[in-house]
């Protein structure tokens, strides 16, 4: 009885054995969830459109590189194929703008400045400015550093005085020294004192040949002064528009005489004094690249010259690559364009940033320079005869400001672009103009604009790899990776 018992119990052990077995076989355990792939960013884009719901703001949106082929055009960035470093973007802090900051309030125009100048996250770190030796049209009113009374003359420069630069423009300038100390600053004259001149005007009329060592001697003497303040003047034009004897102040100088004034007074004087200073000639329209070959093609000019400077009130902006094919060794400048008063904010952002910012820079530009940084509502201060329509980057209304245009064209390029980046190849597609950069910390910067009238959907290709992104019509984007 006992023997059938345990043959009992270990028969009921081994069907519960082969039971378990079974339901294990056709029960299996369900297999882990796979973990969702979660795309990365690889591509920041900060976005500006012409209708101005977009002003300057990063993108949420993910741009990822990846392989996936598509039929969209394409824009090919070449961090190997390199050409010019970069000076860098900003503008003309003329006499007018200097004066509209240095009445804002002390606590606004540290924010204002600081905005401009900084290179903080809500910054947009400009880092070259033009300025006016002496006043420009938009000044409040006309004087040179040595005026002197109807008939009197002084070619010992012995008048010579910055004050009135010292009660706006100078303070001005100190901080923004304090707030960029490695901003480059570029002097250029917009006539020559009136005694010194044929006509004895402020407006028009031709430089003295017995004067040339007087005029060379007041560069001089201003490159020496600013920089007794604290200000240094990293180069200087010869002469601001020299075809154009039209606005107030103004004066005309031709390229023999301009060639003439920088190899036998000039450099020499510059060279004795130990200035280093660089020298830029021209500082005028696309329409005459002949002006600087020629001067560029006086060997003994040459040797004292850095490289010329361009507007771009007629021409075409291809003109500088013309001037550097003929000169390959000397620099080349982008220093004024203005925005006007009528002017429409789509059709300034589109135009400018097309040929100021991305024109410039695709053919040869160190620098990128709009006209003037700011004025008031009634587009002043200005001399009587000057630009009476120049809309600044900034509207200043006393204590307050608005941002135009022309801060937007700016801001795309100087936020993201510092001194020292250069320029590297991309390709061009139809209607999306664009130009792209490497930085000193090795970031690569593409500006596109969408010259097109309906959205544009393009891919960026960057080492086998491609993104695919879009822009609105008329937009700007500046893409960082």
């Amino acid at each position: 009885m006992m023997i059938k018992k345990k043959l009992l119990l270990i028969a009921t052990l081994f069907s519960l054995f082969i039971f378990s077995n079974c339901s294990k076989k056709s029960s299996p355990s369900p297999s882990p969830t796979p973990t969702p792939v979660i795309p990365v960013n690889d591509v920041d884009l900060w976005l500006t459109k012409g209708d101005q719901s977009v002003l300057l703001q990063k993108q949420t949106g993910i741009l990822s590189f990846g392989t996936t082929l598509n039929s969209y055009p394409s824009i090919d960035v070449d961090a190997n194929t390199t050409f010019q470093s970069m000076d860098g973007f900003g503008y003309t802090l003329t006499g007018g703008s200097a004066y509209l900051i240095n009445r804002m309030g002390v606590g606004q125009s540290s924010a204002l400045l600081t905005e401009l100048f900084g290179n903080g996250i809500n910054d947009i770190g400009i880092n070259f400015l033009r300025i006016s030796i002496g006043a420009s049209d938009l000044s409040s009113t006309v004087f040179t550093y040595n005026d002197m009374p109807t008939g009197q003359t002084d070619p010992t420069l012995s008048n010579f005085s910055l004050s009135l630069d010292t009660v706006d423009l100078i303070p001005v300038l100190k901080q923004i020294l304090a707030i960029n100390p490695n901003i480059k600053i570029l002097g250029s004259p917009w006539t020559a004192p009136v005694w010194m001149k044929d006509n004895g005007n402020s407006m028009g009329g031709s430089l003295q040949p017995q004067y040339y060592a007087a005029y060379a001697n007041y560069f001089v003497k201003y490159i020496q002064k600013m920089q007794a303040k604290g200000i240094p003047i990293h180069s200087i034009t010869v002469q601001n528009e020299p075809q154009h004897g039209g606005n107030n102040p103004s004066m005309v100088m031709s390229a023999t005489e301009q060639a003439n004034f920088v190899k036998n007074n000039l450099g020499p004087a510059f060279q004795a004094a130990g200035i280093t200073t660089k020298i830029i000639i021209w500082d005028h329209n696309c329409d005459n690249p002949n002006y600087p070959i020629s001067i560029l093609n006086d060997a003994a000019a040459k040797t004292f010259i850095d490289g010329s400077a361009f507007h771009l009130y007629g021409g075409d902006i291809s003109a500088l690559t013309t001037v550097h094919n003929a000169h390959p060794d000397k620099n080349l400048y982008f220093t004024e364009q203005w925005t006007a008063a009528n002017g429409s904010f789509d059709g300034d952002l589109k135009w400018h940033v097309k040929n100021v910012i991305i024109g410039s820079a695709r053919n040869w530009s160190k620098v990128a320079l709009e006209w003037n940084l700011a004025n008031d509502p009634s587009y002043g201060p200005h001399t009587t005869g000057g630009c009476t329509e120049c809309k600044g980057a900034l509207t200043i209304n006393g204590a307050s400001f608005a941002r135009n245009v022309s801060y937007y064209i700016v801001a795309h390029a100087s936020k993201f672009v510092p001194a020292g980046s250069t320029r590297i190849a991309s390709s061009l597609a139809t209607n999306i103009p664009n130009v792209a950069f490497k930085t000193p910390a090795g970031k690569i910067v593409l500006i596109v604009e969408n010259d097109a009238a309906a959205s544009s959907v393009f891919n960026i290709n960057y080492n086998g790899k491609w993104v695919l992104t879009s822009l609105a019509a008329g937009a700007v984007g500046t893409y960082i990776w």
